[in-house]
């Protein structure tokens, strides 16, 4: 499992509730959540982004509240993966248990720009540039995280 796509690059501390507004919150619905991601940093986001995307965060993303849509919004707007340079531990956790890998590397982060094409290997933890030509090391994900992000989510992967 290789995840590969253009790059959509976020700064520092992006929040929860930058990535899905408060006001979208009365829903847990992924669809409809995806429908609004981003949509108060980048109002564009959530038109222009294709399934594979990756997003690209500075420190400290998805810091803020502890709910589990931030993550979910992500997921469901079709982004495989996101790449920052440092996470919120919740955000962390959450991200894994709905399914949504996350790589932290500060240099990878640091050196993309949107538009970047970059590919991430949660196995050999190596991400890469494609469009610079730079390969990046973060630690590989254990096999058990692998197989909770393979089934979809922690739920999931219990139920199997």
């Amino acid at each position: 499992m290789k995840f590969e796509g253009k790059a959509h690059k976020f700064g520092d501390n992006v929040d929860t509730d930058v990535i899905i507004p408060a006001r979208y919150l009365n829903t847990s619905d992924g669809k409809e959540l995806a429908l609004h991601c981003m949509e108060d940093i980048d109002p564009k986001f959530a038109a222009e982004v294709k399934a594979g995307d990756i997003i690209v965060g500075g420190e400290n993303f998805g810091c803020g509240s502890s709910r589990e849509h931030a993550p979910l919004a992500i997921k469901s707007c079709g982004v495989s993966c996101v790449v920052a340079a440092s996470f919120a531990r919740i955000f962390y956790r959450n991200s894994i248990n709905i399914g949504l890998p996350i790589f932290e590397c500060r240099q990878a982060a640091s050196d993309a720009k949107s538009g970047d094409v970059l590919r991430a290997d949660p196995t050999s933890g190596i991400i890469e540039n494609l469009t610079r030509g730079k390969k990046y090391s973060t630690a590989p994900f254990p096999k058990e995280i692998r197989d909770i992000i393979e089934s979809g989510g922690l739920m999931k992967s219990v139920k199997k």
